[in-house]
């Protein structure tokens, strides 16, 4: 089986993982809506709405693992694999807005306080928080790319949503304290948003075809320069083209270019070694133009 189907069918694996998730949180999504509602509780209410964007999260991501699966065509070369860098942002995106609805009906009731069943928003939150470990298991035990983990971070954030309910429950049932209710939502709220901007960030980057934050491009080109028969490497570019998936193109100056082939071996297997497994290299000859940015050979 190519790298190419490999990939494949870790996507299809992966929207099955998704799809099963996705059915599991909406499912109980219902149950703590309306024990919201009864309870009065702005935590349990905030983990429901949490569980229905979580729905909608999953839901994107597994379409997004499904389109990525799909064969390269006429019209997608390269396949469907970065729309899974868009259901990302998307998700990153939905994610900072529910943090700030959930700070702003938080801040509601501080100001205006109201009656609480902690009873029943505990019990109701174990089984939440349950429910949220059991998707965070499915999903963790297929690929963990950043589509993926952007629904991981809906869930986790859900989890965390589930204990601040818990926490808030039992204060309230023991003490009658209510202000702990939206409190601790404001506390988890402002974990999550951490997360977010950082996934957010990094899934922009990647839309905009960005180097890979773990990738140091200078090393990449120094490995390439010091290839035997390569006297330099320049106009270099590395980009993703799937969440899995690296490609690298670069001009290469050689020595003599009847040994192309077989510097041009050595050359993929640098790029295998750092990850990249789709790659283009132009060879010329030293009468070739010189480019503002060199890997010269040491």
């Amino acid at each position: 089986m190519s790298e190419r189907d490999h990939a494949h069918a870790h996507s299809s694996a992966t929207g099955k993982n998704l799809l099963f998730a996705l059915a599991l949180t909406l499912s109980f999504s219902v149950v703590e809506l309306i024990a919201g509602w009864h309870s009065g509780s702005l935590a349990l209410l905030a983990d429901a709405g949490h569980m229905v964007t979580d729905g909608a999260s999953l839901g994107i991501s597994a379409l997004a693992a499904w389109l990525a699966a799909r064969p390269p065509s006429r019209r997608h070369t390269y396949g469907l694999g970065r729309v899974e860098f868009l259901a990302a942002l998307i998700n990153a995106v939905s994610m900072v807005a529910v943090v700030f609805v959930i700070g702003s009906e938080a801040w509601q009731r501080l100001q205006h306080p109201g009656s609480i069943n902690g009873a029943t928003v505990s019990i109701v939150a174990v089984l939440g928080l349950l429910i949220n470990l059991v998707v965070a298991w499915v999903l963790s035990r297929g690929e963990r790319n950043l589509n993926v983990r952007a629904a991981m971070l809906h869930v986790m954030g859900d989890a965390l949503g589930s204990v601040a309910a818990i926490a808030a429950g039992v204060v309230i049932w023991l003490t009658g304290w209510t202000p702990i209710d939206p409190l601790l939502s404001i506390l988890i709220g402002g974990l999550i948003l951490a997360s977010s901007v950082g996934l957010l960030r990094e899934a922009l980057h990647a839309t905009l075809d960005g180097v890979p934050f773990t990738m140091n491009i200078e090393l990449v080109g120094q490995a390439l320069a010091e290839v035997p028969g390569v006297s330099e490497v320049h106009d270099l570019h590395v980009w993703p083209i799937a969440s899995e998936r690296l490609a690298l193109s670069a001009h290469v100056l050689v020595a003599n270019l009847a040994s192309w082939p077989q510097t041009l071996h050595l050359l993929r297997a640098v790029a295998s070694d750092q990850g990249i497994d789709h790659v283009t290299f132009q060879p010329e000859s030293p009468a070739g133009e010189l480019q503002p940015i060199q890997f010269v050979r040491r």
